[in-house]
Formats: C-alpha cells, sequence, structure tokens
C-alpha cells in the first residue's frame, strides 16, 4: 500500500472518529443557530467538539432517527408542544434526575426548575426531557414616523381600525394573534391562558375580535415580511418576531417602536434525543448551555430572552450588552416590567388543541 493511500486511511479514520465525538445540535439555523454557536458553542470547555445542523422543525426527522434506530442528532432544539409531545412519546430522553442534580443553580443557589418559574412559567412534562433556552414573542411594532400624532401603545389599539387607520400586517397561523384577541377584547395579559383553557366560549370570543379587522390586514408567512410591509407603508402595524424587529433597530439602523402589552411569549428547549450517541458529553453541553451566564450571553447577538429569570441581571447589570457597544435591555422582551403586561403561552393547551384551532383559522382566513 503506498505512502498516499496510507495516509489518506489516517485521514479519514480521524475525520471519522471526529464525527463520532462531535456532539450534533439540530437548530433552525440562521441568525438564532449563529447566536447558539457564538453564546453556547464557542463559550463551552471543548467549542470544537459541538456542531450544528439545519432542520425545519417539527418532530418527524427525530421520530424517523428514533425509530428506524440511526440517530444522528444528540440535541434538538424545539418548539415547547414539540418538547411535551417528543418527551411523552418516548422520542427524547427523560433526563429528570439529571436536571435535578446536575443543573447550574441560579445566584441565589436557586435550581433551574425554580429560576424557570420565577419568570413566569408552569412546569410541563417536556420539562423531564429539556432544557431551556430562550423566550421569542410574537410582538406588535410599527414605525413612529407613520403616526404624526397620538401613537398606538395597546393591543386595543391595534384592533381599532377607526382611531388608527390602515392595514395591519398579521401570520398565516393561529399561535399568538388568539391570545392578542383576547386582550383586545379586554382580558388581562397574564390571565388570557386561564380564560381561553376554562371559560365556555373563549375561542369564538377571539374569532369574533378577529373579525373587526379581518378587511384590513395583510397576512405574512415569512418572518422577515411584515418588517417589508411596515417599511414600505402597506400596513401601519404588524405582528412580527422580536428579534427581528430588534435586529432592525440595532444592526439596520431602524427606529420601529414596540407594542410591549399583549406580546406573546412562546419558547425555545434543548431536548436529549433518544439514543443519542454521544449522550453523555451532549448531557454535559446541555448544561452549559442552559445556564444564567451562557443564556444572558445569547441576548449579545440576538434579542431573545433568557428563559432562566436570573440571566435577565446579568444583562442589566452589565449594560451595554449588546453588539457595537448598544443597551440591550430595551429591547428585551421578558425583563419583570413587560412580564406583567404579556402572555405566556400555554404550551399544553397549544399541544392539546393547537391541530383544531388552526385549522379552524385556516377557514377564517379563507372567508
Amino acid at each position: 500500500m503506498s505512502k498516499l493511500i496510507k495516509a489518506f486511511l489516517f485521514a479519514s479514520l480521524l475525520v471519522s472518529s471526529f464525527a463520532v465525538k462531535a456532539v450534533t445540535v439540530a437548530s433552525w439555523g440562521g441568525a438564532y443557530t449563529e447566536s447558539q454557536q457564538k453564546a453556547y458553542a464557542d463559550t463551552y470547555s471543548d467549542p470544537s467538539s459541538i456542531q450544528f445542523e439545519n432542520y425545519n422543525g417539527g418532530l418527524g426527522e427525530v421520530r424517523a432517527q428514533v425509530e428506524s434506530g440511526n440517530v444522528t442528532w444528540d440535541l434538538v432544539d424545539v418548539l415547547p408542544s414539540d418538547a411535551i409531545t417528543g418527551c411523552d412519546e418516548g422520542l427524547f430522553e427523560d433526563i429528570s434526575s439529571e436536571i435535578a442534580s446536575s443543573s447550574v443553580p441560579g445566584p441565589d443557589g436557586e435550581s433551574m426548575l425554580e429560576d424557570m418559574e420565577n419568570n413566569g412559567l408552569e412546569y410541563h412534562s417536556g420539562w423531564d426531557c429539556c432544557v431551556p433556552q430562550i423566550f421569542w414573542t410574537y410582538v406588535v411594532f410599527y414605525d413612529p414616523d407613520a403616526f404624526p400624532g397620538d401613537k398606538p401603545s395597546s393591543m386595543a389599539d391595534f384592533f381599532d381600525v377607526e382611531k388608527f387607520p390602515g392595514k395591519r400586517g398579521i401570520h398565516t397561523w393561529a399561535t399568538g394573534i388568539i391570545e392578542k384577541a383576547m386582550v383586545a377584547d379586554g382580558v388581562k395579559p397574564t390571565a388570557v391562558p386561564t380564560v381561553l383553557a376554562n371559560q365556555t366560549g373563549a375561542l369564538d370570543r377571539a374569532f369574533a375580535k378577529l373579525d373587526t379587522i379581518k378587511d384590513h390586514v395583510v397576512f405574512w408567512s415569512s418572518g422577515s415580511k411584515p418588517l417589508e410591509l411596515v417599511k414600505s407603508g402597506e400596513v401601519v402595524m404588524a405582528i412580527a418576531y422580536n428579534g427581528r424587529v430588534g435586529a432592525a433597530n440595532l444592526a439596520e439602523g431602524e427606529n420601529f417602536e414596540y407594542i410591549w402589552e399583549g406580546q406573546v411569549l412562546d419558547q425555545e428547549y434543548l431536548c436529549l434525543t433518544t439514543g443519542a450517541p454521544n449522550r453523555d458529553a451532549a448531557l454535559d453541553f446541555m448544561m452549559h448551555a442552559s445556564s444564567p451566564e451562557s443564556q444572558a450571553e445569547q441576548a449579545k447577538y440576538i434579542t431573545y430572552g433568557p428563559m432562566r429569570a436570573s440571566g435577565i441581571p446579568i444583562i442589566k447589570n452589565n449594560e451595554p450588552w449588546g453588539p457595537g457597544g448598544v443597551d440591550i435591555m430595551p429591547h428585551m422582551p421578558n425583563t419583570p416590567e413587560r412580564l406583567k403586561v404579556s402572555i405566556v403561552s400555554d404550551p399544553q393547551w397549544w399541544s392539546d388543541y393547537g391541530a383544531e384551532i388552526n385549522e379552524r383559522y385556516a377557514a377564517w382566513m379563507g372567508n
């Protein structure tokens, strides 16, 4: 065998060995995954042992890997409803005992679960298999130059087309807009999940409120679209992902204003895939990525908030925290003050009824 062939085989063996040892994290790509790379992987004890792959969400690929016994993703970044379903179905491993004993405590010794509860979250089964990542929100925003007089400041204003004429930009799925409609109809934001889950006719009430703006909406399905709609003047206000609005303000020189009241906070979790080939290393990285310090670090690169409450003071006490030496707290969705006027989406309710509600919402859009 020639020396060249031997060298090639040796190099191939090294690459193969690295691939086996590297913890593979499936995430959403773009600026979000870049922020995870910088905040979590680059600050990890062995950055080269972590690699990210992009996926499109959902549990289809996870289920296929687990059921075939050919698991290549150690960790998967998922929405809370998928964390619940994946944990209940055994697609993600129950690591509740490891979380209880190994998770990085907060500054006052609070456990990770206690820290999450301090942020207004309630336990669900996904917490047995997953660790917290970030809060992201459906927030209403606008260009203040579009309103030379009074400026909108509430969810009622978003739904008031007489006081604030013009089109509204809303998304093509029900999550977020249903809760916002309840706030516009007079429900206290923090009470919305309870009302939707327990009050007879609450969903009808939400759709009745949506009917009041039906002739004044432009639908979007791509995350960049609401910013384009507002900048072009096609709509005067729009619902968007807060990270997109924050990036436009901080990196693109825009001056968009937020309406924090009635924002709907959703969550992201990092879950351990059942049969993960690098289980122990993945578990260690999970704990690092779910520490208050790591979650605060992520906010330097994207304006999503730590799911651990103790991450917020780290940011606040070290401003300017944002890119280029700018203050980031004005863009953080889950400050204590903003949580008082926000809705924390109920993942269990959406897991149970989301398909039915989205079907009804799709019919509403088409009528």
